[in-house]
């Protein structure tokens, strides 16, 4: 194989290797996100009367989308980062996970079951608060 196109070959592997750990630190970064959005709702919660107005369909339902969305796209990406560690070709370089990475994945999962426990939740008991009937 000549030396320039080795060259790009190995420029190739390492640009995608390069997005995929982006790929992770945005994911990482969503989900700092969705916890301080978490914990703001929380807090706002308590001060229920000036949200009233919030409490509308047409804002409650894309938060939902959103949240639920960003839960998939979070335990998708997971399965895919452990999917691309399982494989064969992955061997020769693969490394112990550290502590702090095993813990910050299982964080991860939480929060995103979590999140879609909760958005279960949500639907299924607004309609029988708010309407006097069941979604489902």
């Amino acid at each position: 194989m000549d030396k320039p196109r080795a060259m790009g070959i190995l420029s190739g592997t390492t640009f995608l290797f390069a997005l995929a750990q982006s790929l992770c630190t945005a994911v990482f970064t969503i989900s700092a996100l969705r916890v301080a959005i978490g914990v703001t709702a929380l807090a706002a919660s308590i001060v229920v009367k000036p949200l009233v107005p919030l409490h509308r369909d047409a804002i409650r339902i894309p938060m939902l989308i959103a949240a639920t969305a960003g839960a998939v796209v979070n335990l998708l990406v997971l399965a895919w980062i452990w999917r691309m560690r399982r494989l064969p070709s992955a061997q020769w370089r693969r490394r112990e996970i550290s502590k702090r990475e095993k813990r910050s994945e299982r964080l991860q999962v939480v929060l995103a079951v979590a999140t879609l426990i909760l958005v279960a939740l949500e639907a299924w008991i607004h309609p029988i608060l708010n309407h006097g009937r069941s979604a489902f």
